[in-house]
């Protein structure tokens, strides 16, 4: 018996066990982690709009919730004539994405904005805030694109085999053989310019992998007993697939969908930076050092900043990503 079997341990319970050894990898998970708040909490974080806003003995959360009696309120005009018992409290970023100050363009850090502001005078770091929303969005929803994709085909050629896999492999073998990156710029060449089109682009060019590794794992699992069993038992195809096979062959697949996070990440931020990404003037990392290249050589934080979140980003997917290939291996277990 194994030793997670002596101590009642489930297998992903020593998968966990074995993730938290690695230091590199929870690094790369905190880091994760707090990107994906800073993205989900971007508002409370970065905004022109008060949190909390109590006036004339009525309390309002502008940042949350679009109040008629406040249209056209500039809340920072408002603030110098609240009178005493009124109250105002702004995010720790007192500036929206969007926002343009054209007497404040291209200074550098400071105390009003923490990493510089950019030619239109944004707040740089209120617009990597937002970009972290665009970064992970395509992240996650193409990566669960292309698995979804992936998981379907993968799994019909290695468990039907024959004709059904012949046909499955050359079409995987087909788009292996067009440079992925130049496929995504001439179909988003005729699309409009969308943040959707990025994901479902990236998504439906990005499945080959996934796929493979899947169809290998059922080619394995198909003929083990348990298989032959809920084959005599009269089980259908779907169920064996979805019931049996699947759950068991999904261990190296979350490894693939974690560093194929990195990789749409680092795609839609290339295509951002070509000019193909997300449409202005949504913010994005890419978008930011697309602005850079014409002010390098004095305004050096729209380089530096926002290359830094590209990079440390990606690394933490990958630290992640090999931590977890690492913990799935049952010959690593103690």
């Amino acid at each position: 018996m194994t030793e997670a079997g002596k101590k009642g341990v489930t297998y992903w319970g020593m998968v966990w066990r074995q993730l938290k050894q690695n230091r590199l990898a929870m690094i790369g998970l905190f880091i994760t982690v707090l990107l994906l708040l800073v993205a989900i909490f971007a508002p409370l974080l970065a905004n022109n709009r008060p949190l909390v806003l109590y006036y004339k003995n009525h309390l309002y959360f502008p940042a949350l919730f679009d109040y008629s009696e406040l249209h056209n309120v500039d809340f920072k005009e408002l603030k110098e004539e609240l009178k005493p018992g009124d109250f105002i409290l702004f995010p720790p970023v007192p500036y929206s994405a969007t926002e343009y100050d054209l007497t404040a363009t291209l200074e550098g850090p400071s105390k009003k904005h923490w990493l510089g502001t950019d030619d239109r005078g944004r707040d740089v770091l209120a617009r990597m805030i937002y970009g972290a929303r665009i970064s992970l969005s395509v992240g996650f929803v193409a990566v669960s694109i292309a698995a979804i994709i992936g998981v379907f085909l993968g799994s019909v050629a290695g468990y039907f085999g024959g004709i059904v896999d012949h046909i499955i492999n050359r079409l995987i073998e087909i788009i292996l053989t067009i440079p992925t990156f130049f496929l995504i710029i001439a179909i988003i060449a005729f699309l409009p310019p969308s943040i959707y089109n990025i994901m479902a682009v990236i998504g439906l060019t990005g499945w080959t992998g996934i796929a493979r590794l899947v169809r290998a794992e059922i080619l394995k699992l198909k003929k083990m007993e348990f298989v032959l069993a809920a084959r005599a038992l009269g089980a259908s195809h779907a169920r064996i697939i979805g019931r049996h096979l699947l759950p068991n062959a999904m261990a190296p697949v979350l490894v693939s969908v974690v560093f194929g996070i990195a990789g749409a990440i680092l795609t839609e931020s290339s295509l951002s930076f070509l000019g193909f990404g997300v449409p202005p003037p949504t913010p994005s990392w890419g978008d930011i050092l697309s602005q850079s290249r014409d002010y390098i050589e004095f305004a050096w934080w729209l380089t530096t900043f926002p290359g830094l979140a590209i990079f440390i980003s990606i690394t933490a997917y990958n630290l992640v990503g090999e931590g977890l290939r690492d913990a799935m291996d049952p010959k690593l277990f103690r």
